[in-house]
């Protein structure tokens, strides 16, 4: 299903999609705007009073209590709050909280204490589209900055304008003079493929900014620290395991822990995340305390402190200031745990965890000599995401193959009996199929996949994908059900069948076409019309006072 997921807005306004009767009702007030953003706020500092929400706009939307203490604290950190539900077209198991770079301005002022004022601008999405709003903020806050609120109010007015996100759709989104040009990723797009066409350029003036993604970040450069330990972490990110990201500032803290979190592309990411953690978060004490194990979240930080704090977390990623060696970015040491000082603890690895996989070499080389060489950035993030893609596939693909074969046949289901369950997930049967049907049919990579597998059993990841898996079968095995009937003679069923049999037959053939509407199912437009058909043809051969009770006027 390609439809952007989220929650309502908190909005006293109608959705762009909400159905309308009779004539078409004219378009509600921000609901453009509402597709794209919640809101934008502007956040002051004060020395006595802390962070403030100085502007919220548009002044209708409503922050609940912890999202205006999220926006307040992006005056400080630098960076601003996303709240998101994933990609369009990508299934998501409940919200996430995702933060971008916040331009921030401070100016001396005499008047005040501190010497000068300082203030951020501050975006509010469900959407998870960080190239893109970090590309608008870009342009909306040198403006707003130089002009003030009547700014603002003109750039919400412009983003009332943009068409709908729609997955799959190419869209040109003027704003302050420049035509932001994006593609809206759809669950039909190829992986590493470019799915964005120069739509019209040469009607357009001035030419489009074009961005490549609207989601997905500069892979090779936020990882380049970690370069030689990526498949260390692809793995923690694959098995959910608690990670502890700290960077010298919240923008690489953030960056850092949104490129980790993407490397498991195409399998969901069903853990929790925090790219810029502070003290200040309401999760603190449940995430520093000692009486229980830390909990499958990544953390992204700044502070030293929590160093101390989080000391008994079982990973922990220290990245320095980037630096070069030999031309070459220098890479982050593996490290045991015990080494992790309180103070001045130096860029590293501190895990004791032992990869299943053997390293890459190979891929390590082609990069650094990339590098060497100059070639383009992006050349490098396809090659890097690339690599990822196909080690999360070639996992992935046994398991499904897997899961597609605990399906009921197709002839096992008949339109009159109660469809077939699906057999049941053996993790035994399972690791004795990858024999024959394992990842190294697909993957060059040698190591202890069994191992890997067993501990993925046990993360949120593994639960996350068998639960969508099962779901998505099911609605397949109740679309079959619904066909099997709408194929099936029905006059010939109804032969001798007495009437509360017929009168139940209609009551299931109308519950089965609501969960085909409500849920989507994956079944054509004319077996829905076929079944309806049905229910008509057996009401009126039932009496007149039985047609009156299932049709009441």
């Amino acid at each position: 299903m390609d439809a952007l997921s989220g929650a309502e807005p908190r909005r006293d306004r109608d959705r762009l999609d909400a159905p309308s009767s009779g004539a078409r009702a004219p378009v509600t007030p921000w609901a453009r705007f509402s597709a794209w953003l919640e809101c934008v706020c502007v956040v002051t500092f004060d020395l006595e009073l802390g962070q403030a929400l100085e502007l919220v706009y548009p002044s209708d939307f409503r922050l609940t209590d912890k999202e205006a203490a999220l926006g307040t604290r992006s005056s400080a950190s630098e960076f601003a709050s996303v709240e998101g539900r994933g990609a369009p077209g990508t299934p998501m198991t409940g919200s996430t909280t995702a933060r971008l770079p916040c331009p921030c301005r401070q100016v001396k002022d005499s008047s005040v204490k501190r010497g000068y004022f300082q203030k951020s601008v501050v975006l509010v999405s469900r959407l998870p589209f960080v190239r893109l709003f970090q590309a608008l903020l870009s342009l909306i806050a040198p403006e707003y900055f130089d002009k003030l609120a009547p700014c603002l109010e003109a750039v919400c007015n412009e983003i009332d304008q943009w068409p709908a996100p729609v997955p799959g759709q190419t869209l040109n989104l003027p704003v302050v003079g420049v035509i932001l040009q994006v593609h809206v990723p759809s669950r039909v797009d190829k992986p590493e493929s470019s799915p964005l066409k120069q739509c019209g350029q040469e009607n357009l003036l001035p030419a489009p900014l074009v961005l490549t993604s609207v989601h997905e970040l500069d892979l090779f450069r936020c990882l380049q620290p970690v370069l030689t330990h990526v498949q260390t972490l692809w793995e923690l990110m694959l098995l959910g395991e608690p990670l502890v990201v700290l960077a010298p500032s919240p923008t690489m803290s953030s960056e850092m822990v949104l490129a980790l979190t993407s490397c498991l592309q195409p399998l969901q990411f069903c853990c929790d995340y925090r790219p810029y953690f502070t003290i200040h978060d309401s999760e603190f004490k449940e995430f520093t305390t000692r009486t229980q194990a830390p909990p499958n979240v990544v953390l992204g930080v700044t502070n030293p402190f929590f160093i101390k704090t989080l000391q008994h977390w079982p990973h922990i990623l220290r990245v320095g200031e980037p630096k070069m060696s030999g031309g070459l970015p220098k890479q982050v040491k593996l490290k045991k745990p015990s080494r992790l000082k309180t103070l001045d603890t130096k860029p590293g690895l501190y895990t004791a965890y032992t990869a299943h996989l053997r390293r890459d070499k190979a891929l390590l080389k082609r990069l650094l000599r990339g590098l060497q060489k100059k070639r383009p950035a992006g050349v490098l993030t396809a090659l890097l995401r690339r690599h990822l893609l196909e080690l999360t596939q070639s996992f992935i693909i046994p398991l499904e193959h897997y899961m597609a074969s605990l399906m009921p046949l197709h002839k096992s289901i008949s339109p009159w009996k109660t469809p077939p369950q699906i057999r049941p997930f053996h993790q035994d049967d399972f690791l004795c199929s990858l024999e024959h049907a394992g990842p190294q049919l697909t993957c060059i990579l040698k190591g202890d996949w069994l191992g890997l597998y067993r501990r993925f059993f046990k993360s949120p990841h593994f639960d996350g994908w068998y639960r969508q898996r099962r779901k998505e079968m099911a609605h397949k095995l109740e679309a079959l059900h619904l066909e099997a009937i709408c194929e099936a003679n029905i006059e010939t069923w109804m032969e001798g069948k007495s009437e509360v049999e017929v009168v139940d037959l209609v009551q299931k053939l109308r519950e089965k076409l609501v969960r085909a509407q409500g849920h989507q199912l994956p079944v054509k437009e004319e077996t829905l019309q076929q079944a309806q058909l049905y229910i008509e043809t057996v009401i009126g051969s039932l009496p007149k006072d039985l047609q009156a009770v299932l049709c009441p006027p």
